[in-house]
């Protein structure tokens, strides 16, 4: 028979409540505790990084091989993605432009708005998705196929051969990638404006470098450097860092891309406040 007792059914909710709480208290104990060992997880690998960066040991040839993965095949979609930029950003302005008579500094508008923001920004996450997923999917194949623990085996140092080259890579080529972008959104543009118009070539390019002064240009290159570090590092670090099932490798990069992409934007917003805290 159930018992009916008021005192054994408050008992009874009191225990099973203490016991969910109990639950949830371990819960976000262990969500804590794994949150806490991941960042020092990504503080040792900044850590080791940067020692393995400056031994004397530097894998140059790799690194060199890395620029040329990096940069040279993400080319043809960086001047895709460049053109078209410049080009809808030249038909989506010019006609508000000509209401208010201001058509001739619709290149400069074009060139500042390209190499402060639009250039960086979107080429960054191209590369983030392209260039971070991949890395993450590389080396989180080699983490599943055993090739990095066959590296540490035959005395080659993993760190220095896949890590360090490769985020020195996208440091040093995705500004590159960025410059590139933002000279073929200019050209985009140029073409954009004589679609409707007719304005030459070198009118419209010196038009629109009059307006670009330095300030305009010098942080937009510093960010892209701190975009390049943040991909290499999340790329790398994910799937350096991957386990050992064959769906780690897909978790990897996908994780990289999403997180790559999300860094990319904050350090984006930082820069701008710290450029305008500067600049006013």
């Amino acid at each position: 028979m159930k018992n009916t007792n008021p005192v054994f059914k408050v008992k009874s909710f009191a225990t099973k409540q203490s016991i969910k709480l109990s639950e949830k208290t371990m819960v976000k104990t262990a969500s804590a505790s794994n949150f806490l060992t991941d960042l020092a997880d990504v503080f040792l690998f900044i850590v080791q990084f940067f020692r393995e960066t400056f031994s004397r040991n530097f894998e140059f040839r790799e690194f060199l091989r890395q620029c040329f993965q990096i940069g040279y095949k993400s080319l043809p979609l960086i001047s895709i993605t460049g053109a078209i930029i410049g080009l809808v950003l030249t038909i989506q302005s010019r006609p508000v432009l000509i209401k208010f008579g201001a058509v001739t500094m619709l290149p400069g508008m074009v060139a500042i708005s390209l190499i402060r923001e639009m250039g960086p920004v979107i080429t960054a996450l191209l590369c983030a998705g392209k260039i971070g997923s991949g890395m993450g999917a590389e080396l989180g194949s080699m983490k599943v196929t055993e090739q990095i623990d066959a590296m540490e085996v035959s005395s080659t140092n993993p760190m220095r051969f896949l890590v360090v080259t490769r985020i020195w890579a996208a440091i040093i080529m995705i500004p590159l990638l960025i410059l590139y972008a933002d000279a073929f959104g200019i050209l985009g543009s140029w073409a954009g404006a004589n679609i409707k118009g007719d304005v030459s070539f070198f009118l419209f390019f010196s038009q629109a470098f009059s307006n670009v002064k330095f300030m305009d240009f010098l942080p937009a290159v510093i960010k892209s450097f701190f975009f390049g570090a943040v991909i290499g590092f999340v790329g790398c670090y994910k799937g350096y860092n991957a386990g050992r099932g064959t769906e780690s490798v897909g978790v990897a990069a996908n994780s990289a891309v999403v997180l790559a992409s999300l860094l990319v934007i904050i350090v984006d917003m930082v820069a701008v406040q710290i450029t305008d805290m500067l600049t006013s």
